[in-house]
């Protein structure tokens, strides 16, 4: 008998921790990078602009998802692009997280501090070395401190358009994605149990109504996102951008020909796109017991564009630091699978035919795209659309090249069809 009773008590034992080693985990956690004092601010290649003042916070924002043997990271910056230079720097920091499982993207405001060190025409660049190194640390210890707070959570994902005056395309007014995705981490016990960890809002659009020439250092429309979020929803609000290439950007349009391009015009955008995203999730069921995986794949772009080819390696970032030559660019991408809702990365802006393409072709009914993620390398168009129309110079000579967007095409559903479907399709 007591063999028996001793038999139970560590077949109990040895189960419970195997039990919690499987439950699905979330936290999250969020740190301020804006400069002090200020920082001119960068809209993209060429000079910063001086600012005088800011409105809105810059912030770097993690959410950090647990099940079983994978721990994954994603992180949004208030920026308008993060090198993977940068991005390796933190993930050196960062404990307990594979560097492969460490997500990092930005929000691509125009209002934030240049991260690239864009060089002029004389080779200088004006990018704030050491600033960029205490945001590399403040991203790690935001990722840090997210993995502390782990706590056993629940999931709801969803995906369906959001409604009203938030984007269009500059160049084609109705070629752009509506669709609006998001996941919500909702804690499963303790004090706190029903409520939200985290709400990731995914969208395609160009945070740039204030822009870099007002002298404003902002976060644009994703700061009244965030803090519309979480006062309605409670715990932290995220952002990742999608296909918001060519010219996908904030609808600030008025009447009388002109546009809105002020603060009250972000807190409106900000405002609505974060209502629409939590009327979207309100509906969704409770995910228990969702999955979670997470695949990546080491690809490469060649370096065809002039002006990118001269940024690239002019850069006080070193940003060829890995590669094995100046020709092409290297970078990561990345699959998950959170639930029902399946993931995958883009290192740049991908126009939305390449978004609409790729995602109708992921194996879920919840795609969703972390546009300028692991890296930022310009515009990525379609080999047809490549320097097809007057319209599409700019895009075309910001481009790294002309296959830029075949090879993530294939390179991207390559990882799709070796990896598991989402969770909905797998059933």
């Amino acid at each position: 008998m007591i063999k028996r009773v001793l038999f139970y008590i560590f077949c109990l034992v040895a189960f419970v921790p195997f039990a919690n080693s499987q439950t699905f985990k979330a936290g999250a956690a969020v740190r301020v990078i804006t400069p002090d004092p200020l920082l001119p601010v960068s809209g993209g290649i060429g000079t910063p602009k001086p600012t005088k003042i800011k409105q809105g916070e810059l912030y770097a924002r993690a959410l950090v998802l647990e099940k079983g043997g994978t721990r994954i990271a994603i992180v949004n910056i208030d920026n308008l692009g993060w090198p993977s230079v940068l991005g390796n720097k933190s993930r050196a920091l960062i404990k307990g997280i594979p560097p492969e499982n460490i997500l990092i993207g930005v929000t691509h405001t125009h209002s934030a501090p240049d991260a690239y060190g864009f060089p002029d025409e004389k080779g200088a660049s004006y990018a704030d070395l050491k600033y960029l190194d205490w945001c590399v640390q403040q991203i790690a210890d935001a990722v840090n401190e997210a993995v502390s707070k782990l706590e056993p959570a629940s999931l709801k994902t969803a995906v369906a358009d959001a409604k009203g005056k938030i984007s269009y395309n500059y160049y084609a007014p109705k070629l752009y994605d509506p669709r609006c995705g998001v996941i919500q981490a909702i804690a499963a016990g303790g004090k706190n149990k029903g409520k939200a960890i985290a709400t990731l809002v995914n969208y395609a659009i160009h945070p740039e109504i204030i822009g870099s020439g007002q002298g404003i250092l902002s976060p644009d429309l994703c700061g009244p996102l965030y803090s519309r979020i979480e006062s309605k929803a409670g715990g932290i609000a995220l952002f990742m951008n999608s296909a918001q290439g060519g010219m996908v950007t904030a609808d600030t349009r008025l009447d009388n020909g002109k546009e809105a391009n002020d603060w009250q015009e972000c807190i409106r955008i900000g405002e609505l796109l974060a209502d629409e995203a939590l009327r979207i999730i309100s509906n969704a069921p409770v995910q228990a017991d969702p999955n979670l995986f997470c695949t990546s794949r080491k690809i490469s772009f060649p370096i065809e564009s002039d002006i990118m080819k001269y940024v690239i390696t002019h850069s006080p970032l070193n940003l060829t630091k890995g590669n094995a030559s100046t020709d092409s660019a290297f970078t990561q991408l990345n699959l998950l699978n959170i639930g029902t809702a399946q993931v995958l990365t883009i290192p740049g802006e991908a126009l939305p035919n390449i978004g609409y393409y790729v995602k109708r072709n992921m194996h879920t009914k919840q795609p969703f795209l972390f546009g300028l993620t692991n890296d930022a390398f310009g515009y990525m168009l379609t080999k047809v659309d490549f320097h097809s129309f007057e319209r599409y110079d700019y895009v075309s000579r910001t481009s790294l090249g002309e296959m830029t967007g075949e090879i993530y095409i294939n390179e991207a559903l390559k990882l799709v069809k070796e990896s598991p479907a989402a969770q909905s399709d797998a059933k």
